[in-house]
């Protein structure tokens, strides 16, 4: 049932305001370092066989649920898994990606490519309380969450300063919670305690009404598409 709200002239969905914007971020799928066991970040690893069957199940995902004939921006972050997984989808949109580096996962320095062991013997836990966002977990050259979280914010700004209805953003799993974050202006030094975690390959989706523009939370990494990616 639509209604529409005379006091404001607001088309109301199902008794609340239609949404003038859907943000869907995307976690790359199954990449070489995960079966390798070792460290991402900004190590350039690309999709499996199964990351890129499960790209394009992303793809058929996202088709089935932005209406055809609408306006669609699709960011990425430029390494290869992420940049692969937005060629997918740029298929079943016919869209052409925009890559940019600020979406990348959280750089770990010397840790990158590395066993994931190397990492674990070396890791150094955040505070309990204190400045948890400036730690460097131990490893040299690794990127701060302080950091990452400016980066990815000021991606978001850009993006989120066109006028799109339908944006895709694909992204990686840790620096997901700075996009989520970002959305829902969250102040960074809050992000200190805060994780928004989601499988490889899901979508999460977010919502801005036309009437209050509020933002919300959807879904948070959905992966149901995922279930059949052996049969593609």
């Amino acid at each position: 049932m639509v209604m529409v709200a005379a006091r404001v002239g607001q088309v109301l969905l199902h008794g609340r305001p239609a949404p003038v914007r859907t943000v869907y971020v995307v976690t790359h799928p199954e990449a070489t370092h995960h079966l390798e066991g070792v460290v991402g970040g900004w190590h350039d690893s690309r999709l499996t066989p199964t990351g890129i069957r499960a790209a394009r199940a992303i793809g058929r995902a996202l088709r089935a649920e932005i209406p055809t004939g609408t306006e669609v921006e699709l960011f990425s972050s430029d390494l290869q898994r992420t940049a692969q997984t937005a060629e997918a989808i740029a298929e079943r949109l016919r869209v052409k990606p925009i890559l940019d580096r600020r979406l990348r996962e959280k750089s770990f320095g010397e840790a990158e490519g590395r066993p994931q062991e190397w990492l674990d013997q070396r890791f150094v836990p955040p505070p309990a309380v204190g400045d948890r966002m400036g730690h460097h977990e131990g490893v040299p050259g690794a990127e701060s969450n302080t950091a990452l979280a400016r980066r990815v914010d000021a991606a978001m700004d850009e993006i989120l300063r066109r006028p799109c209805e339908h944006q895709i953003i694909v992204t990686h799993g840790f620096a997901l919670t700075f996009v989520v974050a970002s959305w829902i202006k969250m102040p960074i030094e809050s992000l200190g305690y805060v994780i928004f975690q989601a499988p490889s390959g899901s979508i999460t989706t977010l919502h801005e009404d036309d009437c209050y523009h509020s933002r919300r939370l959807v879904r948070l990494g959905d992966d149901r598409h995922l279930e059949h990616i052996e049969d593609d």
